[in-house]
């Protein structure tokens, strides 16, 4: 039996919370008025920090269980780590992102940090309804002793008259919010050969698949968290983060349910491939994937170790620190054993926190890694990693595993807080907590998304010259359009598309996808349409839906055109651009024809393509039906365009649309087998 004793005293106590900034509440709180008559339990934690973030559920738990008129409050105390952190609006998009639904008080000088002798994160500390200290636990993995001591200690006043029933004004800034079609979007992943992307709407619980144009093809999971396999009007996530998609399959750290899982794009389907559900221990691991339990995977990408290509998807497990494997097929790690289809196991790194190079993998310490891009040809041959702890990029050797430092950081390997914001060479330059990285083949480059920098920064990794690509350095929204006047917020996740030309970035804070071009230097806002084709089963390359248009979009309503059943229609479309601008080469310009209300005359589908040349007319054509469903109706056909142009001096980039209603008066009798219409616009 477990005895418990608490020291009532009348003594006040030494430390406070006034004059701080406050988050999910009326006004700011004290322990001698609003707190008084509570047991106040007060979370240190930093929201860089995987281990504060695993110890949420436990928190989310004691909250269902007891309430404030319980005499149980619960205050999440924000000590920074990084300078990042300490603004107010990062910690309230923090928040957010992770759901707290109790009070949070900014402690940016780390007053509360010294007063209660606290010295790591996360740390919690039970207070009495005086204020007096009853207990703290350090770390992560104590919810049983948490639970019980909590419920000890409200029995414990309770019966002695001395708990309060009264309730703390909780204002949660959620509950203010506009919706919007992402929230804190994590990662993002292309598919060139298909031209699609994968989007993880991390605050939506959900992933999006999204055509380079900007259509949303496919949204799986959401609006809630959950963990569910199933067909897509099932299927639930909590919090996903990596994503990599190729062909049909997208692949998913599903960061929140420790879980691994697949979606099926033609079967519509959402698998399991790896965890059970709960976070793990293990650092070895060797099990079966759905046997296997891990922890926090932040992020993944396809490879090939010793098999055919992408016979592995690669893993930052954040959560134990380490970089693991799961196998999609047999094959082999590099210097290790056989490993048949479905294995999940440790590749590399201790499960040590630390910044350890090593030419031994196992022996190599990494610093919750948060980001991973392949770069498997010669002379690169590795895996590069955004080790987010220890703000650095690190390489793993495909070939042996060895760990090397590439840039950021410091040499000494426990040194955790050697973060910047420099460009330069080597360990020379420094990054703030970085979670994304991407490989350009193209331009032997690597992409980084510098997090808490608000900055993409680019690396040549044979001089391992680390420079600053787009962003000022302070958080915003701001489209430059020019790289050096763009601003971002904590973007978390980075891909190359449209054969190097473009980069995708996930701006986390800002709620949105920005383009990078790399060859205008200018950044865009990458457009998503709100209402998703995926209804019913399609295919993504034959939408049913076309993208929305802008408010702002020119509508042009077009004379009748006279057609018969089984005729070709031929739309000859003529655009033409302000006078000095140009097409955004490698930009999603293109165009949509729908037939909203008359969905027969296209046979259920929308008909889309690239626009790439406006020196002369294009054409677009269309078959209508043979069999005519209604002679008296009067349907039409709607063709939208979506244009992204430069001016020609590069000082600016924007995106313009418009549309053409074209009615059609259709007629039995068979006639020539085309016939042509003219449509035109100046922008």
């Amino acid at each position: 039996m477990i005895m418990f004793s608490f020291i009532d005293t009348m003594c006040p106590p030494e430390y406070t919370m006034t004059g701080l900034e406050w988050l999910n509440t009326e006004g700011p709180l004290s322990l001698n008025k609003e707190l008084s008559g509570k047991v106040v339990l007060l979370d240190f934690f930093t929201y860089c920090c995987i281990n504060c973030m695993h110890i949420l559920p436990d928190l989310h738990r004691l909250e269902k269980k007891h309430s404030a008129k319980d005499g149980l409050v619960i205050v999440g105390v924000h000590s920074a780590k990084f300078p990042n952190e300490k603004a107010l609006d990062n910690i309230r998009s923090a928040v957010l992102r992770y759901d707290i639904c109790h009070p949070v008080v900014n402690d940016s000088e780390a007053r509360l940090w010294h007063d209660l002798e606290v010295s790591c994160w996360p740390t919690l500390v039970l207070l009495g309804p005086r204020g007096n200290l009853l207990f703290s636990l350090v770390g992560e993995g104590h919810r049983e002793r948490l639970a019980l001591f909590t419920a000890s200690a409200l029995r414990h006043y309770g019966e002695r008259g001395l708990l309060k029933t009264h309730a703390v004004g909780v204002k949660l800034y959620r509950d203010s919010l506009p919706p919007s079609v992402l929230s804190f979007p994590g990662k993002v992943a292309v598919d060139g050969i298909e031209k699609r992307l994968a989007i993880a709407d991390t605050g939506h619980h959900r992933i999006l698949v999204v055509s380079t144009a900007g259509q949303l093809l496919h949204a799986v999971g959401g609006p809630k968290s959950g963990r569910r396999d199933g067909d897509f009007s099932e299927a639930s996530f909590s919090s996903p983060q990596g994503v990599a998609i190729k062909g049909e399959a997208v692949y998913v750290a599903d960061t929140e349910n420790h879980l691994i899982r697949k979606i099926d794009l033609l079967e519509r389907r959402v698998s399991t491939l790896a965890g059970v559900g709960a976070q793990g221990t293990d650092k070895e691991g060797g099990a079966m994937g759905p046997q296997q339990p891990i922890s926090s995977p932040w992020d993944v990408t396809l490879g090939s170790a010793g098999g055919g290509e992408g016979n592995v998807l690669w893993i930052a497990m954040a959560g134990t620190h380490q970089i693991w494997a799961l196998f999609l097929a047999d094959g082999k790690l590099p210097k290790g054993s056989e490993c048949k289809a479905g294995t999940c196991v440790r590749w590399a790194g201790s499960g040590n926190e630390e910044n350890r190079n090593n030419a031994y993998p196992h022996k190599a310490g990494f610093a919750q890694p948060s980001g991973l891009a392949s770069a498997p040809e010669e002379p690169w041959g590795c895996l590069y990693v955004a080790d987010s702890e220890s703000s650095t990029v690190r390489t793993l050797a495909l070939k042996d595993g060895a760990v090397k430092s590439l840039v950021g950081g410091e040499w000494d390997p426990l040194n955790l807080f050697a973060f910047g914001d420099v460009d330069g060479k080597g360990v020379d330059s420094k990054l703030q907590h970085p979670l994304g990285v991407a490989w350009a083949p193209e331009q032997s480059r690597l992409y980084v998304a510098d997090s808490y920098n608000h900055k993409i920064k680019v690396v040549d990794p044979k001089a391992k010259q680390c420079s600053t690509l787009a962003g000022t350095g302070e958080a915003g929204d701001t489209l430059g359009p020019e790289f050096d006047k763009s601003r971002f917020n904590e973007p978390g996740g980075i891909c190359i598309g449209d054969g190097g030309k473009l980069l995708y970035v996930a701006d986390t804070n800002n709620h949105q996808v920005k383009v990078l071009d790399l060859f205008s230097k200018t950044v865009s806002l990458f457009p998503i349409s709100r209402d998703c084709v995926d209804a019913v089963p399609t295919n993504p390359s034959a939408p049913t839906k076309a993208p929305t248009l802008p408010r702002s979009a020119a509508r042009k309503e077009m004379p009748p055109a006279a057609v018969s059943a089984g005729q070709t229609l031929v739309m000859s479309l003529a655009l033409s651009l302000p006078e000095g601008t140009k097409l955004t080469e490698g930009a999603p310009s293109c165009w949509a024809l729908s037939a909203e209300g008359n969905e027969w005359l296209l046979e259920g589908r929308v008909l889309t393509g690239d626009i790439v040349d406006l020196s002369k007319p294009f054409s677009i054509s269309t078959k209508i039906p043979a069999v005519i469903k209604d002679f008296n109706s009067s349907p039409s056909l709607t063709l939208g365009v979506w244009l992204y142009y430069c001016l020609e001096t590069g000082n600016a980039c924007m995106m313009k649309a418009a549309s053409f209603k074209q009615p059609l008066q259709i007629g039995a009798d068979g006639g020539e087998e085309e016939t042509s219409v003219t449509l035109a616009h100046a922008f």
